[in-house]
C-alpha cells in the first residue's frame, strides 16, 4: 500500500511543493514547527533511510542542501536544522526547519497552523529562492 508521501508525489494528495527532481520530491510540512518547515523524500518508496542506496542518499541530501538554502533565503532564521526521525510515515524524509535556537526543533511543541493562501505564499517565496 502506497504511503501517503507516494501518493503526495502521484499528486493523489495535494501538497504545497516546492520543487522536484528525478529522485527526489520537496513540499511543504502541512503540520509545521516553523515557517518554512519542509519536507524532503526520495520519490522511490523505501521505509528506512539507512535502507537507500548510497546513490539515492546521496542525491537526497544534494537536493535537500539545495532545498534547505532557498527556504534559509526565504525565511527568516539562523540556520536551517535538519533531522530524520523515520517513526511517523513509513516512507524516509528530511525534516528542513529554519531555527533560531535548539528547542525550535523540538516535535513535542505545538505545531503551527497557517491558511491554504499563507501556505501558498510560503511555497512561492521558497521556489523564488531556488
Amino acid at each position: 500500500m502506497a504511503t501517503i508521501f507516494s501518493k503526495i508525489i502521484t499528486g493523489e494528495i495535494p501538497c504545497y511543493k516546492i520543487s522536484e527532481s528525478d529522485s527526489c520530491f520537496a513540499f511543504l510540512d502541512i503540520n509545521p514547527l516553523a515557517k518554512g518547515h519542509t519536507l524532503v523524500v526520495p520519490k522511490k518508496e523505501i521505509d528506512y533511510i539507512f535502507d537507500l542506496d548510497d546513490n539515492l542518499l546521496k542525491e537526497l541530501f544534494a537536493f535537500s542542501k539545495k532545498i534547505g538554502l532557498a527556504v534559509e533565503r526565504a525565511v527568516s532564521c539562523k540556520r536551517i536544522g535538519i533531522t530524520v526521525i523515520g517513526l511517523e510515515v513509513p516512507h524516509a524524509h528530511i525534516h528542513l526547519i529554519p531555527i533560531n535556537s535548539i528547542s525550535d526543533m523540538n516535535f513535542s511543541q505545538p505545531k503551527l497552523s497557517f491558511s491554504k493562501e499563507e501556505f501558498e505564499n510560503i511555497a512561492e517565496s521558497i521556489r523564488a529562492k531556488i
